[in-house]
């Protein structure tokens, strides 16, 4: 199976993993604030530990073998990251879109409806973790890009519930909430296909690839799911949410990949 191929499956994956957490939703499921934090917490551990043991060290080592210099290498991890946190920012910037509890942000949405800006907002989230998966496949590195593809879809569960139950609170039907939280995963595997593609082309591009990935799921991490987990006053838990993600992620990037 080509690398390409791999990447493609193993982000399609991990987005479906969004579907599977919000299945519960189907069953009247809820969820406490105090329990949503500290999973939300965990999705940003393993988030930062993936950053860092899964994107920026790799990415560090080929640009050193690729330039021999480790200066070199620092530069290009260094701008790499700028440039995915700067992606991720313009993103946020632009598009029109609305979080759940953050409220709107970004463009006018003129006609677009609330449950769209939803969807986009989501979107931005979601995006940089599939680029990760398929960037992490980069070459030939099947071993990476699996650790990476387990622990994003590990994380993914707990979100997609809770995008489930979020939906459900604004009035949103089982169905309609489990299909949106569904349909927002999916965006996953488009951006493990250009990750993959992109790094797979040229190998000068995969340490660029590995810490644009890295930048950009730190920019959603800082910008997003840290802040919202320290909104409802549960930020002990969400911290230790964050620390069990950061580790259970360190243990599966060391022993798969």
């Amino acid at each position: 199976m080509s690398v390409v191929v791999m990447g493609l499956l193993a982000s399609l994956a991990a987005g479906l993993m969004t579907g599977v957490g919000a299945l519960l939703v189907l069953f009247g499921k809820t969820m406490p604030r105090r329990a949503s934090d500290i999973l939300l917490g965990f999705a940003a551990g393993v988030m930062i530990s993936a950053s860092f043991f899964s994107l920026l060290l790799p990415g560090l080592e080929v640009a050193e073998e690729n330039s021999g210099s480790v200066w070199i290498a620092a530069t290009i991890a260094g701008a790499g990251i700028a440039l995915g946190a700067a992606v991720v920012w313009a993103m946020n910037e632009l598009l029109p879109h609305e979080h759940f509890i953050q409220g709107p942000e970004g463009a006018d949405p003129g006609a677009l409806s609330r449950i769209w800006l939803f969807i986009i907002a989501i979107t931005i989230h979601n995006f940089p973790e599939g680029m990760a998966v398929g960037v992490g496949f980069g070459g030939g590195n099947v071993a990476n890009g699996v650790s990476l593809a387990t622990g994003i879809g590990l994380q993914n569960a707990p979100e997609g519930l809770a995008v489930a139950v979020a939906l459900r609170g604004l009035g949103y039907g089982r169905g309609h909430s489990f299909a949106i939280a569904l349909l927002t995963g999916l965006i996953e595997p488009v951006g493990g296909l250009i990750g993959v593609v992109a790094v797979t082309v040229s190998e000068t591009l995969l340490p660029w690839g590995l810490t644009f990935a890295a930048g950009a799921m730190l920019y959603v991490i800082s910008h997003e799911i840290i802040p919202e987990t320290h909104r409802g006053g549960h930020q002990k838990s969400a911290t230790a949410g964050l620390i069990i993600g950061l580790i259970l992620m360190m243990f599966l990037d060391v022993t798969l990949g």
